[in-house]
């Protein structure tokens, strides 16, 4: 279960408390209706009337397992305060998305954390959904190598201590412009990802290709990091 830290700052219009509170429960991690109460504190009729009402304004949404997530609409907010690296993944990583016809994900590293900044998703089929906003830890998963790779020396000894890779595999990494990983951070997943580059040439985010093993197989690298490397140099352009 993550930290979950309430806010506590009081507006004085009770709903609006309680929506920001459920807002707030489910930012950390996904929660299905029991969790949601005891994070929040919130009666139960009323946690559930809430995620409800905010799952019609997009600001939640449900996952096949019943939990409630940060939905879609929070994001688009978000967009309004402009950041390039967003724009420019809202037009390149949905062509990666039909180049490869897997799920694509945007991350970008908050201390010894990934975070999920965008994404696009095939329409239908056997997909690895990562939603917006979701944290990862860097122990394990393409991503997390390549952000672990080009991170700061104590960083990356912190995350080394516990990581399913060494340090060969971060040198790997560098040299060949990309990682991949099977049955890493999620049994049956397989992924590869490339480093994003802003105009300095520093790596400020990894952009990854994640599929079922039993589709993208287990070299998925071979299979899909040209044009994984094309559109990590097409974000780049953008920056």
């Amino acid at each position: 279960m993550g930290q979950h830290s309430p806010s506590n700052q009081h507006s004085g219009i009770g709903v609006l408390d309680k929506a920001v509170a459920v807002l707030q429960a489910v930012a950390d991690e996904p929660c299905g209706l029991a969790e949601l109460c005891a994070r929040t504190g919130l009666p139960r009729a009323t946690a559930h009337r809430l995620a409800v009402g905010l799952e019609v304004h997009r600001l939640l949404r449900r996952g096949a397992d019943g939990k409630w997530r940060p939905g879609s609409a929070l994001a688009e907010l978000a967009g309004g305060t402009t950041d390039p690296l967003l724009d420019a993944a809202g037009s390149i990583l949905p062509k990666l998305r039909d180049i490869t016809g897997e799920s694509v994900q945007l991350y970008r590293r908050d201390g010894v954390q990934r975070v999920c900044v965008s994404t696009a998703e095939p329409p239908s089929g056997l997909r690895d959904t990562v939603p917006i906003g979701s944290r990862l830890p860097m122990t394990a998963g393409s991503g997390a190598k390549v952000l672990a790779a080009w991170s700061d020396p104590h960083t990356q000894r912190t995350i080394l201590t516990d990581a399913v890779y060494g340090e060969r595999t971060l040198l790997e990494v560098r040299r060949r412009g990309w990682a991949q990983s099977v049955a890493e951070r999620e049994p049956g997943v397989a992924s590869v990802s490339a480093p994003v580059r802003d105009s300095s040439g520093s790596v400020v985010a990894a952009v990854s290709v994640s599929g079922p093993i039993e589709r993208i197989g287990r070299k998925p690298g071979s299979r899909w990091a040209a044009d994984l490397l094309a559109a990590a140099e097409a974000l780049q352009d953008r920056l």
